[in-house]
């Protein structure tokens, strides 16, 4: 027996909180300072789940991401500030645990890729569009004119 629902805020309310994603930070995990529990989330938010791929390890379910999640917690508990947490993590894992790369290192080139590509296209294509332009028109023979006459004239 399906039950009439009364109340369409109340479906629009159970709609929205079904469709908002859920967070993967697990109770046991939170700290009870809230000031370190606020600093381990805006750092987790800027970690990759080297598991997942493009979602960060807030977020994620996968045990390499509770394990970061964790890591984070503990580092921070002992004292260390946000930056030598996120070092620590870079360090032991790579830059590709960071949602935004930095820019320093052979990261440079990655950055520069797209940049260098478009002008070296914009570059290439203005020399063929010059190029073709300063190509000089060639006249029609007599054959080639009689020959299309004949084409249209038909």
């Amino acid at each position: 027996m399906v039950r009439e629902i009364k109340h369409p805020t109340a479906l629009a309310l159970l709609i929205a909180l079904a469709t908002t994603p859920a967070m993967a930070v697990q109770p046991d995990e939170i700290l009870a300072d809230p000031a370190l529990e606020h600093r381990a989330r805006e750092i987790s938010k800027e970690l990759r789940c080297l598991v997942c791929r493009n979602e960060n390890i807030d977020d994620s379910n996968a045990d390499l991401a509770r394990d970061l999640r964790l890591l984070v917690r503990e580092r921070l508990t002992e004292g260390d500030t946000d930056d030598e947490v996120i070092d620590f993590v870079v360090d032991r894992y790579g830059e590709y645990v960071l949602l935004n790369p930095t820019t320093r290192g052979s990261n440079w080139v990655l950055w520069a890729a797209g940049p260098a590509m478009l002008a070296l296209a914009l570059l290439i294509g203005g020399l063929f569009l010059r190029r073709r332009a300063a190509a000089p028109e060639q006249e029609l023979s007599e054959e080639e004119e009689d020959r299309l006459r004949q084409i249209l004239d038909r």
